[in-house]
This record gives C-alpha cells, structure tokens and sequence, in this order.
C-alpha cells in the first residue's frame, strides 16, 4: 500500500500526523465542492478515498455527484466522523460505505447536518477546534451517565443545553452554564473530575475507524469495490 492509494480529506476532527500513524495515505484539508473531482486527477489515480472532513456554509459542500463519480471510476469511497458520514448515509444505497458512530446516527435518521458543525482555526493552525460539536457533547453525557457519573436527568440536561446552542457558540463552559440548575453544584464537581481525566472525542474515534476501514480494504481487496458495513 502506497500513499497515494489512499487520499483522506480531514481537518478538526483528526491531527494529519494520527491519520498517517494509522495507514499510509495522502493529507488532503477539508473537502469543498470540487475537491473529490481534483483527487480522482492525481497521478496515479487514489484506490480509495476517505471522507471525514467537508467545508460548509462559507463555501459549496463536497457535491454528491463528485463522489458517485469517483464510485463510478471504480474508487472505493469511505465516509465518517463528520461531513463524511452524512454524505455516507445520503449515498449508501450507490455504495459510499459509512464507518463509525456518527454514520449509523445519520443512517438511522438523525437528519441535522449542524450536529457535526463546529468552529475551527484554519490549515496553519492545525485546523484546532474552537467548538463543541453536537454529536461529541451527546457522547460525552451518554458516557458519563453510563459511568455513574451523573444521573439520567443530568445527562439529559447536558444534552438538551447543548442542543440549544448555536454550534458556533458550543462550547464547554457554556454547555455547563445552560444546563444550570438542573446540573446543580454535585453534578458540576462530579462532571469536572469527568472531564479532568479526558473527555470521549467521539468525531475523532469515528475518523480513526474510518480511515483503518479503507486501508484494511486496500490491503485484502485491492481491486473489488467495497460492500456496506
């Protein structure tokens, strides 16, 4: 497997150094209308493409037809984490294979584009996270309450005060602050020893798992199209 055979398009959810720790591929930043067409005129032509990371809003989205395209070519298409499991989800029945938490939420019928939004700095900054996506602050109370850490209304007052943000305003502090008293001062000190310790990034696990799902079939499949998982 070289490099080239792999092109991930990847920004806040996932440092480019981790995505090449986990299999040899080519960095590209967050895909924008176009982007995909571009991949497919690299020479030689990537085997497979992993889309974690899309542009939105400030610039035209990466275009389903782009990526039935690529499927066409004979490409393998690899989506998770978050711009990349929606299109994964819209695209499944023409074989865009969904990867990971975030892909089965939308397949299932999660249909807000904005719970994987976030603020981020741009390409020489790494691509840092300003904001709390929606899709991370849910795992993170699911976990919590799943630890014993805070109760089911608790939780369920993490996940409502964060849903009633605006994903540019999403962060934690504010989170806490909206959640107010049905958190109360328990759950806030429980909630902070949580957090202290790290809390779960689940847009990051689900870019992991997709990008080890496409090397994985590049290494046993080499040149049949991928199945749904």
């Amino acid at each position: 497997m070289r490099p080239s055979d792999l092109v991930v398009f990847l920004g806040p959810s996932l440092p480019a150094a981790a995505a090449r720790r986990l299999a040899p591929c080519t960095v590209l930043p967050p895909a924008r209308q176009g982007d995909v067409w571009r991949a497919l005129a690299r020479r030689p032509r990537p085997r497979a493409i992993a889309l974690v990371d899309g542009l939105f809003e400030q610039v035209p989205s990466v275009w389903h037809r782009e990526l039935l395209g690529a499927l066409d070519a004979g490409v393998a298409v690899f989506g998770g984490g978050s711009m990349g499991a929606i299109r994964a989800a819209e695209l499944a029945p023409y074989g865009m294979v969904g990867v990971g938490t975030i892909a089965r939420w939308y397949r299932e019928g999660l249909d807000d584009d904005a719970a994987v939004a976030l603020l981020h700095a741009g390409a020489e900054h790494g691509f840092r996270p300003f904001t709390v996506p929606l899709v991370n602050a849910w795992h993170a109370a699911d976990r919590a309450r799943a630890r014993g850490v805070v109760t089911r209304s608790e939780s369920d007052s993490i996940r409502a005060a964060a849903g009633g943000l605006p994903y540019p305003d999403r962060t934690w502090p504010a989170i806490l602050r909206a959640a107010g008293r049905s958190l109360g001062p328990a759950g806030r000190e429980r909630w902070a020893a949580f957090a202290a310790r790290g809390l779960p990034d689940l847009k990051a696990a689900d870019a992991r798992a997709t990008i080890r799902a496409a090397a994985r079939w590049l290494q046993r499949r080499g040149g049949a199209r991928p199945g749904r998982r």
